[in-house]
């Protein structure tokens, strides 16, 4: 760590900076320097598929010297500035890359959906592009390595965009040196709606083609997962470490199919957030003297609906820019879902939306 990296990240310089925080005036200066916030620039996009109304592309990110790296598997939450909004975006996507270090570049394959704002606009994004990062989440992993290479075989079964995290699984077995003749031999089993729609459709080609010991089956059109049909590809695959992603329908048919098998490991396209249960009370902006009716969002959210322009960093919880007082009532963090109902705390409005009644001092 360079003295400008300990200056930047001392708590001398954060109390000066506050309330915004040392990052605040960092990327007023130039926007890849950071000393706990992750930002990235897209450095390039690729098409996947151009299948109409919804095209994948595979964007390559670099990110800020503050990412921590990921494990295969993971996902991050990118915040995104659209044009012409006052409020920033935020979506979680599955790194697609191989496992990466601090620092290092990672891929993000995103499908563009008609009614998805930030997909759409990141599936066309230009080289260039500004993003915000969460660091890397998910415990939809993979534990072995070349390096603990282990007897058992692996499978993979994925649908549509689901695909994304096996991907960075088996393309870090690969990178890693990983040579199934070993004992661990790779079944890899995905399902698009199309040969058109297929996303990695050469390099699973070429992975195919290889003497590696991985095996690729594809499934198009009409060719909906069944048991019969798993049973045909991996025999014996209740006792066969599997990783599973898709969609719900398809992943409820997979949990029945395995039954109360303890290798198969799922994950769904997004990791699940939660909303708050109640939308009753009002809301108090004590400092504007300003009550309105809760409507369930979160505080930051229901006080820009109110005209107020509280300040904010990352929209995502991270860099603690929006923290702000609670001088009253019951917040849940809609990420964890943990309830506080402390009086006089202080909280991130960005990640806290009232139970109730609820007195804010901004």
């Amino acid at each position: 760590m360079t003295l400008l990296d300990r200056v930047a990240r001392s708590r001398t310089t954060a109390a000066l900076a506050s309330p915004h925080g040392v990052d605040h005036y960092l990327s007023r200066i130039n926007p890849m320097w950071a000393a706990h916030e992750v930002r990235a620039r897209v450095v390039d996009v690729r098409r996947e598929t151009d299948t109409p109304g919804a095209p994948v592309a595979t964007l390559t990110l670099r990110p800020t010297a503050t990412w921590r790296g990921h494990r295969a598997g993971q996902y991050v939450q990118v915040g995104l500035d659209l044009p012409g909004s006052a409020r920033r975006m935020t979506r979680c996507f599955s790194i697609s890359s191989a496992a990466s270090g601090p620092g290092e570049e990672i891929t993000l394959t995103v499908r563009s959906h008609a009614d998805g704002q930030v997909s759409r606009h990141l599936v066309d994004a230009e080289p260039g592009l500004l993003l915000h990062l969460s660091q890397a989440q998910g415990g939809f992993t993979l534990p072995v390595s070349p390096a603990t290479p282990g007897i058992d075989p692996l499978l993979f079964i994925t649908g549509g965009s689901g695909i994304t995290p096996a991907m960075s699984m088996l393309r870090t077995l690969l990178r890693d040196g990983y040579d199934g003749r070993a004992g661990r031999p790779v079944t890899f089993v995905h399902y698009a709606r199309s040969a058109d729609d297929q996303i990695y459709a050469g390099e699973l080609a070429r992975i195919a083609a290889d003497d590696n010991d991985v095996t690729v089956h594809l499934r198009h059109g009409d060719a909906r997962f069944s048991e019969l049909d798993l049973h045909r590809l991996a025999p014996g695959f209740r006792a066969i470490d599997t990783w599973a992603c898709g969609p719900a329908g398809m992943m409820e048919l997979v949990r029945a199919a395995y039954g109360e098998s303890p290798r198969l490991r799922l994950e769904h396209f997004k990791p699940p957030v939660t909303a708050s249960r109640s939308a009753e009370g009002d809301v108090v902006f004590a400092g504007a003297a300003l009550r309105v009716a809760n409507t369930g969002a979160s505080i930051l959210e229901q006080a820009e609906d109110a005209g107020l322009s509280p300040a904010y960093g990352c929209r995502m919880g991270i860099c603690f820019s929006c923290t702000t007082r609670k001088s009253e009532g019951t917040v849940r963090n809609v990420l964890s879902g943990a309830e506080t109902s402390l009086p006089d705390e202080d909280i991130q409005i960005c990640v806290s939306a009232p139970v109730g009644d609820c007195v804010v001092d901004l």
